[in-house]
């Protein structure tokens, strides 16, 4: 009976309930949204890499390692030798080793000197393997492979010719001009730091600096041609860092400090997980942020509808005074109204989920490619169900004023004649 009433008095007042719906509904879908791309932004960042049990680097923080090893962020302090990498690549508890050459750059994106073994043992996600959407993987030293992001903002395709920059800023006038690279492959979009990255063969990064001098210039007279480069030794001298996966978890923090305490030179070997987990940790302030604000929001949108009902009322004052006067409970005022708001949060509910799930599905296409974000169309997480309690019982609570309200004055005021 109760419920019957409150779907006809809803009914009877459609206009202002449907702009009131609309309202929270466009507040929950806000906060089921930041909350889901939270998580999923958590998920996709602590996913970056994966399988990879140990990053090694020149001595240096391992936050530092870890920006400009796997987010292609900032620079390496030092460099480390090539036969040093030669010699941890040979130890007994290695099971794969991945060589990165960092400090040159294409058009703002970061150019990634590696070998072939980064295609076959870089993971990123639920320990994924990276995938050639189209080409090959380089076989010659002046081949590159483009992540995707990289491919499709500058509009590359499978045989075209790309000019390499020295240094990795977005505008450089030391560029290997002489030196071109063929595209011969493009990278299936990943949502890492890949998709940004061009990549090139360890000999290429060797072949472009032939000739130039410790200033990043090239040196008078000294100049050599791709020609000649190929006919010259290009095995690398240095590396910026190396990826190392261990055929024995349990190996993992001897291996880390014995190549801590290498005598060679000073490294760093630092496990991606733990560096992953601390650099979120500095950013969950923004996250805590972005949250609040959206509760924020959510608590305006309640406290404005709670002033809407507080201002109908008076034009409700004689239909909640009629049923007192055929007998209905005062308590029976102060549940319709109750429930009321409660039809109305579900509604709500209801209708955010569908229009974010919508959202989702139409757009997860444009953040994928625009964005490098892969976002599930699934919004629903572990704590959803919390929040959406705490949504409803906070309608309860703030709506409880108007109904005390109502349930106190809804015989007397509606009744009384007025001259």
């Amino acid at each position: 009976m109760l419920m019957q009433l409150a779907r006809a008095s809803l009914w009877n007042r459609k206009g202002t309930v449907l702009m009131t719906v609309i309202s929270l509904t466009i507040s929950i879908a806000l906060l089921l949204g930041i909350d889901h791309i939270r998580h999923e932004a958590k998920s996709s960042f602590t996913s970056t890499v994966s399988g990879t049990d140990l990053i090694v680097g020149a001595r240096s923080s391992q936050l530092n390692l870890l920006l400009y090893s796997v987010f292609r962020i900032g620079n390496a302090t030092n460099n480390i030798g090539w036969k040093n990498y030669q010699q941890v690549k040979t130890h007994p508890q290695v099971a794969w080793s991945i060589p990165l050459s960092l400090g040159d750059s294409h058009r703002g994106y970061r150019v990634i000197g590696t070998n072939e073994d980064y295609f076959k043992f870089y993971q990123y996600g639920e320990k994924q393997p990276l995938k050639l959407a189209e080409g090959k993987v380089f076989a010659g030293v002046y081949q590159a492979v483009l992540g995707s992001v990289v491919a499709q903002k500058l509009g590359y395709t499978l045989g075209e010719q790309i000019i390499l920059s020295h240094g990795v800023g977005s505008v450089s006038f030391a560029q290997h001009k002489d030196k071109p690279f063929e595209v011969v492959g493009i990278l299936a979009p990943t949502g890492t730091p890949v998709d940004q990255s061009v990549h090139i063969p360890l000999e290429g990064i060797e072949a472009i600096h032939l000739g130039w001098q410790g200033g990043g210039m090239p040196a008078p007279g000294r100049s050599v041609s791709a020609e000649q480069s190929l006919a010259m030794d290009l095995e690398p001298k240095v590396i910026t860092a190396y990826m190392l996966g261990l055929k024995s978890k349990m190996a993992t923090f001897a291996v880390q400090r014995q190549l801590n305490e290498f005598k060679g030179e000073p490294l760093s070997a630092i496990l991606p997980g733990v560096a992953l987990a601390e650099l979120w940790q500095m950013l969950s302030m923004v996250e805590n942020m972005l949250l609040l604000i959206t509760v924020l929001v959510i608590v305006a949108t309640l406290v404005g509808i709670v002033t809407t009902l507080l201002a109908g009322l008076k034009e409700r004052q004689r239909e909640m005074a009629i049923l007192r006067a055929v007998g209905a409970p005062a308590a029976t005022v102060f549940l319709l109204i109750e429930l009321e708001l409660l039809l109305m949060a579900l509604l709500s509910i209801g209708s955010a989920f569908v229009i974010l799930v919508a959202g989702l599905w139409g757009f997860r296409e444009l953040l994928a490619s625009q964005y490098g974000l892969f976002i599930s169309i699934n919004p629903w997480h572990d704590q959803t169900a919390l929040l959406l309690a705490a949504v409803l019982g906070l309608t309860l609570l703030l709506g409880a004023i108007p109904a005390f309200l109502a349930y106190r004055r809804a015989l007397a005021s509606g009744l009384m004649v007025r001259l």
